[in-house]
This record gives C-alpha cells, sequence and structure tokens, in this order.
C-alpha cells in the first residue's frame, strides 16, 4: 500500500464535500430542462471552470502523461499554432454562438430541425455509438491507475473465496458516479465538477510548484538527452523519428479543432447551461486561460518522469518501476502506468492523497459529464422522435435514469472486454471519428449555409464513420497498422466535407429560413432579445466584440488576445532561427525554463481568478433555480416538422 493513512483522509474528506454537493442540488431539479441543462442558468467562470474538469479525467491525465512522456517540451511547440486558431475560434463564437441561437437541448434535436427527423434519430445513433466505444475505456484506465498508484493488491480474499480487485473497483467508481448524476441531473454534474475543478487546479499547482523547485534543469537537460537524436523532447526541429505525436498529428489536430467546433457531444449538456449565447461564448474564451495550470502540470511532470527513467542518478528508482512495468505484459499499458508509477517515489506522504483524491475527482467528474451526456442522448435524440407524444416530466427523467444505467454496463463490460492497441489518444481519435469524421461537414453546413441539404447531411455523416469503422477493425486486426487514429479521422473530416459540398451543390431545393432556425428578425425570443440583437457589428468587431460586451469583457478579450500573440511570435521567431541556423539543446532548454516558470506564475493568478468568479456564477446559479419558472414543454421534442425554407 504506498498511502497512509493521512493521503486516504484527503480521499475521503474530498469524497464527503463533493457528496454534500450532490445533496444540495436534489433541492433545486425540477424539470426535464433542469435534468439536461441545469435550466440554462450558468455563467461563464462556472461554465469554464466545470466543464474543463469534465473534459480532464483520469484518463485524460494518463493520456496526457503517455503523449508528453513521448514528445515532451516539442509537442508544445507545434502547439503554440493550434492557440491562434483556438483563439479565432473562441473569439468569435463559431459554431457555439450560433448553436445556442437555435435553443436547442441537443445537437441532434437541432439536426431535426434543420434537416430531417430521420436524420436526427441517424446522427444521434451514431454519436451515441461513437460516444459510447469511445467512452468504453474510461472505467479500465481509471481503475487501474488507482491499482497501481496506490499499490493495491490485484486479487483479496473473503470468506475463503478469491476476488480481483479490478473489476470489483470499476463497479465502485461507476457506482459512485451513477448516483452523482441521478441525484441532480445536469445541476449537479455543474456543481461537482466545479468544486472539483478548483480542488484539482490547486494540487496541480502545489506539486508543480514543489517539483520546479527540487529538480535542477541541468539534470533535466542530461536526463531528456538521453532520448534518440531525432526524437528530441526538447528541440522541436529534431523530431523526425518521434511516432505518432509529432508534426502531423498537430496539423491533424487544428483542421480538426475548427471543422470540429462543438462537435463532440460527451459534455453535450455544456452546450446547452449557458445562462446566454454571450455567456457560452465568454466562457469559451475563458477556457484559454483556464487550460494553464493542467497544460503546465501535464507538460512538466512527465518531463521529470522521463529524466527519473533515464538519468544515472535516478537509476534505483528508475529499477523499481521497471520491476512493477514487468508485471504488465500489455505495452499500450505499460506507457499508461510509467508516469503514475515514478509519481509514486516523488511525492511526499499528503500529497500523494492529494493526488490520488484529484484522479478521482477528475474520475468522477468526467464519468458523470459522460453518462450524463450519452444517456441524454439516447433518450432524446434516438427515443423520443420515435414518440408520437412527448414523455411527461417524471416519466421523461427516469427513462433518462434507466438510459444512464444502461451506458454504465456497456462501459464496465467494454472495459474487461477489449483489447487496446493504441495510444488513449489516438483511440480517441479513431473512435471519435465515427461520429466526429462526419459531423463538422453537417455542423457548419447546417448553421452557416442556407444551401446545404439533407441528402448532403446523410451521405457526409455515412462517409465519415464508415472510415472511422473501417479503421478500428484494421487495427484490431493488424494493431501495428501503418495508418493510425489520427490518420484516419484526417481522412474521414476530408472525405466528408467534399461529399457534403458535392451533394448540396448537385441537389436542388429551396433555401433554408435560416432567420427562423437561429430565432433572428421576428423570430427573437423575448428573454434573449438584448444579448441576440446586440450581434457585433462595427469598431470592436474586428476583434470580435459587440455592442453586447462590457469593458470587462472587453479587458479579457484584449488580454487573450496579447497572450496568444505573445507566444504566436516566439514561434516564429524561433522557426526563423532554427531553420537559418542551430539552436544548441541547452538554449533550447533555457527558453523552456522561462516558459515553464511563466505559466506557473499565471496559473497561480488563474487559480484565484477562476475560483471567486465562479462562486459568483454559483450564487447566480441558485437564485434563477430557486424562482425561476420550468416550461414542461422545454423537453427536447419537436411537436412537428414545419415548414421553415423560403424561395
Amino acid at each position: 500500500m504506498n498511502l497512509t493513512w493521512y493521503d486516504w483522509s484527503i480521499v475521503i474528506a474530498l469524497l464527503a464535500a463533493l457528496i454534500g454537493c450532490v445533496q444540495l442540488s436534489r433541492n433545486y431539479m425540477r424539470s426535464v430542462a433542469d435534468f439536461l441543462a441545469a435550466g440554462r442558468t450558468a455563467g461563464r467562470y462556472l461554465i469554464s471552470v466545470a466543464q474543463g474538469m469534465a473534459g480532464l479525467g483520469a484518463i485524460t491525465i494518463v493520456g496526457y502523461f503517455e503523449m508528453y512522456y513521448v514528445s515532451g517540451f516539442s509537442l508544445i511547440w507545434w502547439g503554440f499554432t493550434t492557440a491562434v486558431v483556438v483563439l479565432i475560434i473562441t473569439v468569435s463564437g463559431w459554431v457555439l454562438y450560433r448553436f445556442r441561437q437555435t435553443r436547442s437541448l441537443t445537437l441532434a434535436q437541432f439536426f431535426e430541425v434543420r434537416y430531417s427527423r430521420r436524420f436526427r434519430i441517424f446522427a444521434g445513433t451514431l454519436s451515441f455509438l461513437s460516444g459510447i466505444i469511445n467512452f468504453g475505456i474510461f472505467p479500465a484506465v481509471g481503475a487501474r491507475f488507482f491499482v497501481y498508484f496506490c499499490g493495491l493488491p490485484h486479487q483479496f480474499h473473503v470468506a475463503g473465496m478469491e476476488f480481483a480487485t479490478f473489476p470489483l473497483l470499476m463497479i465502485v467508481l461507476l457506482a459512485l458516479s451513477l448516483y452523482f448524476v441521478f441525484a441532480g441531473g445536469q445541476i449537479a454534474v455543474i456543481l461537482t465538477d466545479f468544486f472539483q475543478g478548483v480542488f484539482v487546479n490547486l494540487v496541480f499547482f502545489a506539486i508543480l510548484a514543489i517539483f520546479l523547485l527540487q529538480f535542477d534543469w541541468k539534470i533535466l537537460l542530461e536526463g531528456v538527452s538521453a532520448a534518440p537524436e531525432n526524437a528530441s523532447l526538447i528541440n522541436p526541429f529534431k523530431t523526425s523519428q518521434v511516432e505518432d505525436f509529432n508534426f502531423w498529428y498537430f496539423f491533424i489536430g487544428i483542421i480538426g479543432v475548427i471543422y470540429n467546433t462543438m462537435s463532440w457531444q460527451g459534455t453535450q449538456g455544456y452546450n446547452t447551461s449557458a445562462k446566454s449565447a454571450h455567456e457560452a461564448k465568454m466562457g469559451s474564451v475563458l477556457g484559454n486561460w483556464r487550460m494553464i495550470p493542467q497544460t503546465t502540470f501535464l507538460l512538466f511532470i512527465p518531463v521529470v518522469a522521463f529524466t527519473i527513467m533515464h538519468h544515472t542518478q535516478f537509476s534505483q528508482i528508475a529499477g523499481q518501476v521497471q520491476t512493477a512495468l514487468g508485471e504488465v505484459t500489455s505495452k499500450p499499458i505499460q506507457s499508461q502506468l510509467t508516469v503514475p508509477l515514478v509519481l509514486t517515489h516523488l511525492l511526499p506522504k499528503g500529497l500523494m492523497g492529494a493526488f490520488t483524491a484529484v484522479i478521482l475527482a477528475a474520475f468522477i467528474s468526467n464519468h458523470t459529464t459522460y453518462l450524463h451526456s450519452w444517456g441524454s442522448i439516447l433518450i432524446q435524440d434516438i427515443v423520443m422522435p420515435w414518440r408520437k407524444a412527448a414523455f411527461k416530466p417524471r416519466q421523461h427523467i427516469r427513462a433518462l435514469r434507466w438510459a444512464i444505467i444502461t451506458v454504465t454496463g456497456f462501459i464496465f463490460c467494454f472495459s474487461l472486454l477489449f483489447r487496446q492497441s493504441e495510444y488513449i489518444f489516438l483511440f480517441f481519435a479513431i473512435t471519435g471519428a465515427i461520429f466526429a469524421g462526419g459531423s463538422g461537414a453537417v455542423i457548419i453546413g447546417g448553421l452557416y449555409w442556407k444551401r446545404g441539404t439533407t441528402a448532403a447531411a446523410w451521405t457526409a455523416m455515412i462517409t465519415g464513420s464508415t472510415i472511422a469503422v473501417g479503421g478500428i477493425i484494421l487495427h484490431q486486426i493488424i494493431p501495428d497498422f501503418i495508418i493510425n487514429g489520427q490518420l484516419f479521422w484526417g481522412i474521414a473530416m476530408a472525405a466528408s466535407s467534399l461529399t457534403y459540398i458535392l451533394i448540396s451543390l448537385l441537389v436542388k431545393r429551396r433555401r433554408f429560413n435560416m432567420d427562423k432556425l437561429l430565432h433572428r428578425g421576428k423570430y427573437l425570443v423575448a428573454e434573449e432579445m438584448k444579448i441576440i440583437t446586440a450581434a457585433p457589428q462595427r469598431g470592436w468587431k474586428l476583434l470580435g466584440m459587440g455592442k453586447e460586451f462590457t469593458r470587462g469583457d472587453k479587458f479579457i478579450y484584449i488580454a487573450t488576445y496579447v497572450w496568444t500573440f505573445i507566444w504566436t511570435a516566439v514561434f516564429i521567431i524561433g522557426t526563423v532561427l532554427s531553420l537559418t541556423g542551430s539552436i544548441s539543446d541547452a538554449a533550447w532548454m533555457k527558453f523552456w525554463y522561462t516558459y515553464v516558470w511563466i505559466n506557473a506564475i499565471a496559473a497561480l493568478i488563474v487559480v484565484v481568478w477562476f475560483s471567486l468568479g465562479g462562486l459568483r456564477d454559483l450564487r447566480y446559479m441558485f437564485r434563477a433555480l430557486k424562482t425561476m419558472q420550468r416550461d414542461d414543454a422545454d423537453d427536447g421534442f419537436v411537436v412537428q416538422r414545419e415548414e421553415t425554407e423560403t424561395n
């Protein structure tokens, strides 16, 4: 056992606090819209922190550990280019703003309004299948982490009978997640995700600060220098031999950021929970800052772990880790466990418990959000469109809960049986592409192009899913197949976009009524009139800022621009210098030293700033939920397919 009683007390204290939050949320959940979208009452900081925590997950932490253990600082260099793209998307409100204007509770509800009910059912089914397959390995990765990090026995005996720890631990963790979702729906999910997000950021910063002060960067340089010559962890221009996590991984990722904005429905509850389109947009912009504590921690720790495993000064620790890894026969699982096992030898008492609590929080937040999302999609986008009449409110919530139980059962069985053959993030890419390969074209075309047709939507989705499923099958037959999951995703995006455009141009039909879809003009919704009519028009519109922006909003936007463009300028200058001359590894290490310290200071500011802002948003959310009038008809059921096209 690697944890002391003091460490376990930290874990138990966090869990007790979260259960208290869940119990509080039960008093405010009074309608289907509350269960699905927290009554659309969440503010920007609450959305940003909670959604960030929901997307983190125990599996994501492990995934980042194994990715940066292979690529180190070099991968972050190419990530500087992604930052500009993300900034443009977030400040412009790309996709998110228009989707919020549709007032749809799920993406597939939008598909029915924009395309057809049959397409809604098909897209909802595809999204659901893609999601639960992608979700399928989450419990296994999380439970395996706890077994090895905490030093739990692989088997235990009760009444003379032997039981395996791994499946039983999955059952316990999934049961906790189920309880959180059942009690308060999306309200409980947002509330617990927010407090977990604050706690995780604090622990990340504490561990990061200790390691920064503890480790000599000269030793780190000697450690990372053990990497092969063309697989450098610090020089991004010496990475030609890096497999999978290289330039092409990021190039496809950049395209995917644009193409698949809001495609992934694992956090669909957050897509509809904002109190207005503007708050949703601001929450997205704030995500650029929210990521700083997480990214800095998840980058630096694997570099330290690589040094421990390759520097002669730490040979004793490396030997103990290698012995533990020798008990695991699967190479993908060995890569998942390397950094966590190194941490068991580095973290002192107290921080061991705090980091265990972080992984527990990440596991619960990620699972509650995903269970809520995929269970909701099963009912909202597959079952409901077949019904001639809407559910009654209590019946509706009961159906949602049964759907969530169904998803839980599936991912438990999948985790026990599936053979993982790729890195976690490559598995995410190929399984996500079952839906995301074609959905980007369908979403963008539906929100921005009045000539986009239903036939084009069908063709794009079928094309993308076929390519992705083919890739999954090939990797099960040939584990080392030459085309990895990221490349399959890129192929699916390109093929689906081309087919959507061609079919839309070839099939003639009346143009779609976009004003009605987006509640513009005579279709404005009264309570959102001030926000929606204040779309960017002049002056500040070049920076994405309209009349609805306060001084504080403008300050956030400008600060985000400045931060992003500083690192973009660094990228341009560094690239020019590297291509015209030679930068030594020592010089690169000095740069990364400066980069990490700047981000560590920024992380401290962000932790305090977002925690205070989120508490303010929570107070507003509870006041609104306490006094607002519920509409039982606001349940995502489309009564009829009205005519929405004009000549």
